[in-house]
């Protein structure tokens, strides 16, 4: 067997390359972490989840000041928000868990080292990095992906913003256009709307969030309405411009073609991502890929000593997916155990509030699957902590599939997130319903959610004549 440098080169110190190489390090594998930035963290946590939702709670408890008089409190005036303020926290919160991925830190804990610098392959086992030529046995490609900028005229000659710099602002715009419809635009729509900006949505699409069902969609459009936020769905932009300061934004209804336009000062750009392919040669490794590498259930891309986890594989763009297809791909490729990836049972929650949660198969995905099911939706209404907190707006909706086993789980909820979390062992090892309903669930919690639907579905299944034949047996007073 070749003599090679290292064991294992993972290129790309986001999520799934940390998770990878940290994994590798661990299992005796001599273990080289290549970033081309000159941090590790990658897009989560400098640009996407983590300063994402320290905005959105920054923008929550705007919300409830300028809404006290719901909780029996005196009418408050928020003023104008420092958004610089707002981002200094931001950049707190990062820093504290960048400290956890600091190279030193995965070098002592981990046994990694760390280069930075931009990698290029120059056969199946070598890159070129930093003028220096190095050797793997294995690679692991995790360079994630960046911001997908649609071809609107006009547009690259404004200054618009992306997830790269939109937790940076000098000052919170009066306006913003968000072009994009997705969990990333709607979620800063609604948080720079609570802050104070003016906004408008334009999303190409006929339906907000795509993942989700159109009752979902539907739902999250309404409260965002509600809130203030103006939105054209099924509307494509055709022209960006610039004037007297301005941005002013044509767009066009796919439909009927009316045209439209809107003006604002700010311009965020959240139309969907694309994989970071370029400048890795990859055909000099003889790596297949289009715009993203292709992969088979092992992580392996077309050369069998390298393997790819994450958004560069243009499957499911989250961070816990990139860690998943990391713990994959190292144990076949390092630690040789078999192990295939599987998605059906992913979960995912798109933070608006309230929040969005899924896990397991919907309505739409269930029908393109061609898997008969049974559903019962329920809404929050009632819930007794819901109540209490003012956040009893929302649903839960549980698939079942013929032989009673739930196949999925959507949850519009405060804290949806959190409350998802219950159904993933359900799913993933197959429990029946009635294990959730003979628990005991605390009191007054969210989490009663859970049990009261699973309740509910499974009363509303027993036959009528059984209650007859209740009654008949011993003899109750009771309606039949």
């Amino acid at each position: 067997m070749a003599k090679h440098d290292y064991d294992l080169i993972v290129i790309g110190g986001g999520a799934g390359g940390l998770t990878a190489s940290t994994f590798a390090g661990q299992s005796a594998a001599k273990t080289l972490l290549v970033e081309k930035e000159k941090k590790l963290g990658g897009d989560c946590l400098h640009y996407g989840c983590v300063p994402s939702k320290s905005l959105i709670k920054s923008a929550y408890v705007a919300n409830v000041i300028r809404n006290a008089e719901h909780y029996g409190l005196p009418k408050v005036e928020l003023g104008p928000v420092d958004y610089q303020k707002v981002s200094r926290r931001i950049r707190g919160i990062i820093g504290t868990i960048q400290a956890h991925d600091e190279p030193d830190y995965i070098r002592d804990k981990y046994h990694v080292e760390t280069e930075f610098g931009e990698a290029r392959f120059l056969d199946a086992n070598t890159i070129e990095l930093n003028g220096r030529r190095i050797t793997a046995r294995y690679f692991l490609i995790a360079t994630g992906s960046s911001p997908l900028i649609p071809p609107v005229e006009g547009l690259n000659e404004v200054p618009y913003i992306t997830n790269l710099d939109i937790f940076s602002l000098e000052k919170l715009p009066e306006s913003m256009v968000v072009l994009g419809g997705g969990p990333i635009g709607l979620e800063m729509a609604q948080s720079f709307h609570r802050l104070g900006c003016r906004i408008t949505v334009i999303d190409r699409g006929p339906q907000f969030l795509p993942k989700e069902d159109p009752d979902i969609a539907g739902f999250i459009r309404d409260r965002l309405q509600d809130e203030g936020i103006t939105i054209h769905q099924d509307f494509e932009a055709r022209q960006v411009v610039r004037k007297d300061g301005k941005i002013i934004v044509t767009f066009a209804c796919q439909q009927s073609g009316a045209v439209h336009s809107v003006e604002a000062e700010a311009l965020l750009v959240a139309t969907g991502r694309k994989a970071n392919i370029h400048g890795l040669d990859l055909e000099k490794a003889g790596v297949a890929f289009d715009r993203h590498i292709r992969v088979n259930e092992k992580m392996q891309t077309s050369q069998k000593n390298i393997y790819a986890a994450g958004d560069v594989t243009g499957g499911y763009q989250f961070t816990h997916v990139a860690s998943y297809e990391a713990v994959v791909a190292i144990y076949n490729c390092i630690l040789k155990i078999p192990k295939k990836a599987a998605y059906d049972n992913t979960p995912w929650v798109t933070y608006l509030d309230p929040e969005v949660a899924s896990i397991g198969y919907n309505e739409q995905r269930a029908r393109k699957a061609g898997i008969d099911y049974v559903k019962h939706v329920e809404h929050i209404t009632h819930n007794d902590r819901a109540l209490a907190e003012g956040e009893n707006d929302g649903l839960i909706k549980i698939l079942m599939n013929k032989k009673g086993k739930v196949i999925g789980v959507q949850i519009v909820s405060y804290h949806a997130g959190d409350l998802i979390a219950e159904w993933i062992p359900i799913l993933n090892g197959k429990v029946k319903l009635s294990t959730l309903t003979d628990a005991i669930h605390p009191y007054p919690t969210m989490s009663e959610i859970n049990k009261n639907a699973s309740v509910n579905y499974l009363v509303s299944t027993i036959p009528p004549w059984t209650k007859k034949l209740t009654k008949m047996l011993f003899g109750y007073q009771g309606k039949a």
